[in-house]
């Protein structure tokens, strides 16, 4: 018999944060990914490779405890607390050369403008032909 892998990789979807934070990490090609509480190192380099043909040199994690909550069952019940869900966190390192695409979308925006004259720029078009009149 032939063992299966554990864990199947096509279930997870892999997105990259999109946070300020996230974002002055990947000067160093460091990339932030929320996942599943019971995924490995291992798992989580494995995953990133498959899902953006990228080489992962190292893989960190963390776990974030979840925030207080305060609750209620009714008018006169004892208000409790309960806790969120404590999430994770895996910060992936990718050998030089390789990148992520995170923010596609402001690339396309800023294309767009470029080819749009702003308004700004249609009048003073109209003023310096005016002069030319003249």
């Amino acid at each position: 018999m032939v063992k299966e892998d554990k864990t199947n990789i096509e279930l997870h979807l892999l997105e990259p944060r999109a946070t300020e934070k996230s974002y002055l990490e990947q000067t160093n090609r460091i990339y932030v990914f929320p996942v599943k509480r019971n995924m490995g190192k291992q798992e989580i380099a494995k995953m990133v490779e498959k899902e953006f043909n990228v080489t992962v040199t190292d893989v960190r994690t963390l776990i974030r405890k979840g925030k207080k909550t305060k609750f209620s069952k009714g008018k006169h019940a004892y208000p409790g607390i309960t806790y969120r869900q404590d999430k994770k966190y895996a910060y992936v390192k990718l050998k030089s050369g390789d990148s992520i695409k995170v923010f596609e979308d402001s690339d396309s925006n800023e294309s767009k403008k470029s080819k749009e004259p702003s308004a700004k720029d249609a009048k003073k078009a109209d003023k310096n032909a005016g002069k030319e009149k003249k």
